[in-house]
C-alpha cells in the first residue's frame, strides 16, 4: 500500500474530452469539474468508484447504467438509446414511430461521414460529420480517412452495411492498447474498397438520389497518444467488482486510462461517481 496525498477530481464521469494535439490532450470531467490528464503520467494514482449512479440525462440516481450512463426509464424512452443508433438501418423515422421527432430531425438528418481507420487494423465507420476526429480519437486510431458524405445517418447505416461485407467494423480494443499495429496505406485501401463496392454504390445513389452519396477526396489523418509505455498483456479493471484502482498511469488512449496494474475504460463508467486522488 500507499499513501495518497490528495484528491484532485471527484464526480460523476463523462467520457473524456480529448484535442488532436501531439499527443493528443486528454481532459477528465466529472461533474463540473475538468483536469488535465496529460500532466498525470508518470504518477501514482487511485481511481475510486462511490457506489453511487447517476443518469447523465435526468440526474436520477440508479443502481445499473443502460446505454453508457442512462437509468433504465431513459433508457427505453430517450431516441439517443434506440436500436437505430447502433444500427443505423433501422431508423423507423419515416414510419412514424421515432421516440423524438424533433430529436431525429436535428441529429440523424444532417450529413454523415463514412470513414476507414486504423486502430488495430482496418475498419470502417460511421460519424457525424462535426464529430471528426474526436470520433477516431475515442476509438485509438492511429489512422482515418472520410471516404464518403451523406446526407442522414439511415444511408450512412445502409453504407456501412455493404462495406461491412468487405473489412471489418470493430476495434481489437486489446491489439489498440498494446500498440503493435502496423500503419496502412488508406488510400489504397479506399480505392479498392470503391471500386469492388461500386455496383452496391451505384444502387444506393439509385434509391437515395445520386447527389446523397458523394465520394470523398481527403489526405489520412495520423494520429498519436500520450503513452509512456503500452501493456505487453492487457489486463481489464471491473469498478463493479472492486471499486479502488491504484497505479501509475502509464497512457491514454482511446477512452483508457492504462495503468501498471490494469486498464480501464471509463467510457464505460459514465454516470458514476469517482474520486480520483494522486
Amino acid at each position: 500500500m500507499w499513501a495518497v496525498a490528495e484528491a484532485v477530481a471527484r464526480g460523476c464521469l463523462t467520457k473524456m474530452g480529448v484535442e488532436p494535439d501531439s499527443p493528443a490532450t486528454y481532459t477528465l470531467r466529472t461533474g463540473e469539474q475538468r483536469l488535465a490528464l496529460n500532466a498525470l503520467l508518470g504518477r501514482r494514482l487511485a481511481l475510486s468508484w462511490s457506489g453511487a449512479i447517476a443518469c447523465t440525462h435526468c440526474g436520477r440516481a440508479t443502481k445499473k447504467s443502460f446505454g453508457q450512463g442512462h437509468c433504465y426509464p431513459c433508457f427505453k424512452r430517450l431516441a439517443q438509446c434506440d436500436t437505430c443508433i447502433m444500427k443505423p438501418e433501422l431508423c423507423h423515422f419515416f414510419a412514424g414511430t421515432c421516440r423524438d421527432p424533433d430529436w431525429g430531425e436535428r441529429f440523424c438528418f444532417q450529413p454523415h461521414i463514412v470513414y476507414l481507420s486504423n486502430a488495430s487494423g482496418l475498419k470502417v465507420g460511421i460519424t457525424r460529420a462535426t464529430q471528426m476526429p474526436t470520433r477516431w480519437l475515442d476509438q485509438g486510431a492511429i489512422q482515418a480517412m472520410p471516404i464518403l458524405s451523406v446526407d442522414s445517418r439511415q444511408q450512412s447505416g445502409f453504407v456501412e452495411m455493404l462495406f461491412k461485407g468487405e473489412v471489418s467494423d470493430r476495434t481489437n480494443w486489446r491489439a489498440m492498447l498494446k500498440g503493435d499495429v502496423d500503419e496502412l496505406d488508406l488510400g489504397a485501401e479506399r480505392d479498392r474498397l470503391l471500386e469492388r463496392l461500386a455496383p452496391g454504390l451505384e444502387s444506393l445513389r439509385e434509391q437515395f438520389g445520386h447527389a446523397a452519396i458523394r465520394t470523398l477526396d481527403e489526405a489520412a489523418q495520423r494520429f498519436d497518444y500520450p503513452v509512456l509505455e503500452h501493456p505487453t498483456k492487457v489486463v481489464s479493471h471491473n469498478l463493479d467488482k472492486t471499486p479502488r484502482l491504484e497505479g501509475t498511469l502509464m497512457g491514454i488512449k482511446g477512452q483508457y486510462l492504462m495503468f501498471d496494474t490494469g486498464v480501464i475504460n471509463l467510457r464505460k463508467y459514465t454516470g458514476y461517481e469517482i474520486e480520483l486522488a494522486a
